[in-house]
């Protein structure tokens, strides 16, 4: 299996598409497109023709030239990634369910989001319901979570100094460097409204109805299947399997080892929500359970507070009391960003983000502003599905210009780092691929990706 890395562009562009392929699921839908089949086993994993030709139209989009070459190397990725799954699971490398289901609602969020539809018009862009849409999602996260927890096992050691990303950048030739029309810097500070007192009781008093309708006789998992807002439930009807210590955040787990097998929990909560679990067993370390999971909504008075806070924030940053990092570090609920003094990054951990690639809720927010001011408190959902706020902070405008290294260190620096990173999995690939069972169709042989 080999990797050509002929160009920067080219590097560049596949390193998105290939975090698109582990990240996050494409609101486009391939079907219609193509006539789907399975194009590779490995194992018990399969990659579908309609997989290969959606990350190749994918690649399309960002404005590369077609290339049978690149679609060669999606495909290569798309094996590795089957066989990371399927060594996960012979090495016994697992994710946690609660894992999984956070990522599957952040998707299901996403999706939502980015296409601006409503789950209707979703059901219908793909032909299914939103439980079928929810059920293959989470599928499809939990093998991307393995594949990634594999591949930094894979990669963990790989380091990359200054020189080696001088060379890199230095066997590029200057015609095949990328164009950046335009990037930017941008600042958040977000503010999670915070549920009052009132809104978390009525949703105990909604679980507390569920639990009594459950003593009374009801069906746990018909109960959950049609209440819980826990993404999985739509399959498992709130049963969350077998798990020992760890895997569960602590409150949840608590609980467990606090009930008696048979017993059904008031509501309590979580990082999550709210919770109504029965303990189905346990055993040791271990405990099989079934959970509903319910989320408290915030008032209009709640997103009004956080609104006057964030305002506050505000005021004190325009009249120089506090600096925006600062700030950002102090107040911001956003994990992803306040440790950065409040900046988006890109892919590769830079600060400066493409135009192209902005929310595009913040690039028509910052399209009004000037450099330097901030926004007023704008409402949004983040992406655990949450109603928050925040104040954006458009620092820096930079004009188009050519990829150099003093512009565009990190890119540079992150593309150096992929192409490492693949000649360790190339390596890793050709020594573990003796532990499975691999066939891709004869129509991908001109790929070489076995020899």
């Amino acid at each position: 299996m080999r990797y050509e890395t002929s160009s920067l562009k080219y590097i560049l562009s596949l390193f998105a598409v290939c975090v698109g392929l582990t990240g996050r699921l494409s609101a486009q839908d391939t079907k219609g497109f193509v006539v789907d089949k399975i194009i590779s086993k490995v194992d018990n994993y399969i990659v579908l023709k309609s997989e290969l030709e959606g990350a190749y139209q994918n690649y399309l989009a960002d404005g590369n030239p077609p290339s049978e070459e690149a679609k060669c190397d999606l495909l290569s990725r798309l094996i590795v990634n089957k066989m990371l799954v399927a060594k996960a699971e012979i090495d016994s490398v697992e994710v946690s369910d609660a894992q999984v289901d956070q990522n599957t609602q952040q998707r299901m969020n996403y999706i939502l989001q980015s296409s601006n539809s409503s789950p209707d018009q979703l059901e219908q862009v793909y032909g299914k319901t939103m439980d079928e849409i929810r059920t293959e999602l989470r599928d499809q996260i939990k093998e991307q979570l393995l594949a990634q927890q594999m591949q930094e096992n894979i990669t963990k050691e790989v380091t990359i100094t200054p020189s080696e990303v001088k060379r890199f950048y230095s066997k590029i030739p200057s015609d095949s460097l990328p164009y950046y029309d335009s990037d930017v810097e941008i600042g958040q500070i977000v503010r999670i409204a915070k549920v009052s007192n009132n809104q978390k009781e009525e949703t105990k008093r909604r679980l507390n109805d569920l639990r009594n309708k459950i003593i009374a006789g009801e069906n746990f998992n018909e109960l959950a299947k049609r209440y819980s807002e826990d993404p999985s439930a739509a399959s498992n009807g709130g049963e969350m399997g077998t798990v020992g210590r760890g895997a569960m955040v602590p409150t949840y787990e608590a609980m467990a080892f606090k009930l008696k097998p048979g017993d059904i929990s008031q509501p309590f909560e979580s990082p999550f929500g709210f919770h109504v679990m029965q303990l189905i067993g346990r055993r040791g370390n271990e405990y099989t359970s079934r959970h509903i999971l319910m989320n408290p909504v915030p008032s209009e008075q709640d997103l009004r507070d956080a609104e006057r806070f964030l305002d506050s924030i505000r005021t004190l940053i325009t009249r120089d009391s506090i600096k925006f990092e600062k700030a950002a570090k102090e107040f911001s609920d956003d994990a992803g960003t306040k440790l950065r003094g409040g900046y988006l990054s890109d892919p590769s951990g830079g600060s400066k983000i493409s135009t192209k690639e902005i929310d595009p809720v913040i690039y028509f927010t910052i399209d009004t502003m000037k450099v330097g001011n901030i926004s007023k408190p704008v409402p949004y959902r983040t992406d655990e599905g949450k109603s928050a706020v925040r104040i954006i902070y458009f620092k820096t405008k930079f004009s188009p210009h050519q990829a150099n290294l003093r512009e565009d260190w990190y890119r540079i620096q992150a593309a150096a780092m992929a192409e490492k990173k693949d000649k360790v999995l190339d390596k890793w690939f050709v020594k573990a691929r003796n532990d499975v069972f691999i066939n891709i169709d004869p129509e991908y042989k001109r790929c070489r990706i076995l020899d």
